[in-house]
């Protein structure tokens, strides 16, 4: 670890090695640390604040406050050729989803296409590092997972539906992933955290105060309600989540997850539903031509000046894996005052 003028620079192998340490410290069980830290790794290396080390505190939150088995095993079960359930004990999603991915996988290649409910479980990260694993296995990907409910459908201004992410992931021969993964809400929600912990305001239209009122204050939308993207076609896309990763799969809506809580302020409890399909389903010995077309239409998109999605968390990545990252000091104190395993 090394001192900067606005932060600390670590490598990725020592800030593994931190979270991990800390992780352990917090009460997880070895294999869950190392499953949970690998997301915050991901998140920071890709640049992606939001999403990367910032959330040991809210795992760190999340076990001291009882919401998560630190211990949980993942039971992992097929109640159908082309299905897959995990339950996931009450631990981190990480660790279920590793646990479940080879059989989804093994499914998916076996019948063309597959689906993996994920129950039980406790959410506080993105969606992409599930869909960027299946991609790289050559396969298509989906993933949905309600949260709490902390968004207010379009035209209300009290919650209703979680930040309810949808991703998304297709396989790219010879480099990396089409990958995108966005909240159904205007934002995702560790990012106004982020706004609140450096004082800044945010967007009017991210969200409303206790009293329904827009605001921008950070700390006032996080008491508050947060909006949906795009208006009524992100509150649409809200509820398909809350309906196709919730009563589909047997698992909670964004209402019944922080009522769960109780008041305690830990990470959603819920369930996630992961679609897989191999394109040699549909393709047979023609799926390198037609992956070539998709390839095509990338290169329409970026022929013109425009940016695929991803390709900052790629740029970002490359550089991180040469130069490592610098972790903002608060937040490096934050952390370091965490009891260590």
């Amino acid at each position: 670890m090394t001192p900067v003028a606005d932060g600390v620079a670590m490598t990725l192998d020592a800030l593994r090695g931190l979270a991990r340490e800390k992780l352990r410290g917090a009460g997880l069980a070895p294999d869950h640390a190392d499953a949970v830290a690998e997301t915050m790794v991901a998140g920071e290396r890709d640049g992606c604040a939001s999403h990367g080390i910032y959330r040991l505190l809210i795992a760190a939150n999340s076990v001291a406050r009882g919401v998560v088995v630190p211990d949980a095993v993942p039971v992992v079960r097929s109640p159908a050729s082309a299905l897959v359930k995990v339950d996931g004990g009450g631990g981190f999603a990480q660790l279920a989803f590793e646990r479940g991915k080879p059989l989804l996988i093994e499914r998916a290649r076996t019948c063309g296409i597959a689906a993996m409910a994920i129950n039980h479980v406790v959410h506080f990260a993105a969606l992409w590092p599930e869909v960027e694993a299946l991609a790289q296995a050559g396969l298509v990907a989906l993933a949905f997972t309600p949260s709490h409910a902390w968004v207010a459908p379009a035209g209300g201004t009290k919650p209703v539906f979680g930040t309810n992410p949808i991703a998304f992931g297709w396989p790219r021969p010879g480099c990396d992933p089409f990958v995108f993964d966005f909240a159904t809400s205007a934002v995702a929600r560790g990012e106004i955290e982020l706004h609140r912990r450096a004082d800044r305001p945010v967007p009017e239209d991210w969200g409303y105060d206790p009293q329904g009122r827009s605001t921008t204050d950070a700390a006032a939308v996080l008491n508050g309600a947060m909006r949906t993207f795009g208006g009524h076609k992100g509150s649409a896309l809200a509820a398909m989540v809350e309906l196709i990763a919730g009563p589909l799969i047997g698992d909670m809506t964004s209402a019944e997850s922080i009522r769960a809580d109780g008041g305690r302020g830990g990470s959603p409890i819920g369930g996630e539903l992961v679609i897989a399909i191999d394109p040699a389903g549909f393709l047979g010995d023609a799926v390198a031509d037609h992956l070539a077309r998709a390839e095509a239409m990338f290169a329409a998109i970026e022929g013109q000046g425009a940016r695929l999605p991803s390709a900052r968390r790629y740029a970002a990545r490359a550089e991180s894996l040469r130069d490592g990252v610098v972790i903002p000091r608060a937040l490096h104190d934050d952390i370091m005052a965490l009891r260590s395993g």
